[in-house]
């Protein structure tokens, strides 16, 4: 009897420190949330995104919508086929913390003024692709209304209206949101409170796709569902709003709503119904979010993929501009080069364990 209690004592011993450890491992929830104090009364909000499978890509049926009447992306490109043939399951083996937006003007600009730093764009010689305000509907198919231009930059994607610290900031490179990341990771480990083994950077292609389907383990076009009418109120794509100064709608206008804004919509501007299952916003439409990993036209990977010759970086979840069969889930693209910007690009940062 006495020996079955002292086995009884040892077992309950043995949970109590197994559970211990893996609170100690883990101690943080899904959901959890802290704000990151960038100084200047500006702050940045990362989420709590625990390990987990995802299916990464997506199917025929899929890509026949997005080229489809609905989802009015070019049909006959070979751009779906970036997505891979089929779905495959993929798993993130690390939790991680993500900015619950995109980086924002704002917070682009305490870092710039603190560092004096100087984006691609910026640099002599440099350039970006912004909105051509000459440009002009045809008798043809839509021209391309963006150009490159020199004198552009973050500070004026040339929106041809005021910029506010609140949107998404844009214009800048995967050389920019790297330097972005690393700033704050020295700030935070200067300050004490970055926590150990981790450090700030962009999320890899596998943590964007797996945060970005909130949790669902289903390969769905958009992170709510597959019906395109649940889409109003949740993303900013191009839909029936009109052009600065103009009477005209964007001319691949496909979303049957307006969304409130011509061109970039200010961060979580659509609040709880905007966000995911992990409470991500704008992870659909928007911008397009440049991750850590360069470019598989085969498809992304689940660990974190570069390469050494021509490094085109990836970017994920469409932009303002897009239509929605081209601002879904699986859809990626790859970066002209590592210095490239683009007035429908941005970024969100990670807080994980280092890549790369």
């Amino acid at each position: 009897m006495k020996i079955a209690n002292v086995d009884r004592l040892l077992l309950l011993s043995c949970l109590i420190l197994s559970a211990g450890v893996a609170q100690a491992a883990d101690p943080h929830s899904q959901g959890d949330s802290k704000q990151i104090d960038l100084g200047g009364d500006v702050s940045l909000e990362v989420v709590y995104i625990p390990p987990g499978k995802f299916m990464m890509g997506s199917t025929p049926e899929e890509k026949a919508w997005a080229t489809g009447i609905e989802g009015g992306a070019t049909p006959g490109t070979t751009r779906e086929s970036y997505e891979g043939e089929q779905p495959r399951p993929m798993q993130v083996r690390d939790g991680f913390w993500m900015g619950r937006t995109e980086v924002s003007v704002g917070q682009f600009k305490r870092f710039a003024e603190e560092t004096g730093y100087v984006t691609d764009a910026e640099k002599p010689g440099g350039e970006t692709q912004v909105f051509d305000p000459e440009w002009k509907i045809t008798a043809k198919a839509p021209p391309h209304p963006w150009i490159s231009m020199k004198g552009k930059s973050w500070r004026d994607p040339n929106f041809g209206f005021p910029l506010r610290n609140s949107y998404p900031v844009v214009c800048v490179s995967w050389n920019d949101g790297r330097a972005f990341c690393k700033w704050l990771t020295e700030r935070e480990r200067k300050a004490g409170r970055l926590p150990k083994g981790l450090e700030y950077r962009l999320p890899t292609e596998a943590e964007w796709a797996y945060a970005c389907r909130g949790g669902s383990q289903e390969s769905h076009y958009f992170w709510w569902g597959n019906d395109l009418r649940d889409g109003e109120g949740r993303l900013n794509i191009s839909a029936v709003d009109f052009l600065p100064g103009r009477n005209k709608i964007w001319p691949l206008a496909n979303a049957p709503w307006s969304d409130g804004f011509a061109f970039v919509s200010p961060v979580d501007q659509y609040g709880e119904k905007g966000r995911n299952g992990f409470g991500m916003a704008d992870m659909c439409g928007g911008v397009w979010e440049i991750v850590l990993d360069h470019f598989d036209p085969k498809g992304g990977h689940e660990e974190l993929y570069f390469v050494k010759e021509n490094p085109r970086p990836v970017c994920r979840g469409g932009n303002y501009f897009d239509v929605p069969g081209n601002a879904r889930c699986a859809v990626r693209l790859g970066l002209k080069s590592e210095s490239y910007s683009d007035s429908r690009d941005g970024f969100r940062i990670c807080l994980g364990v280092p890549r790369g």
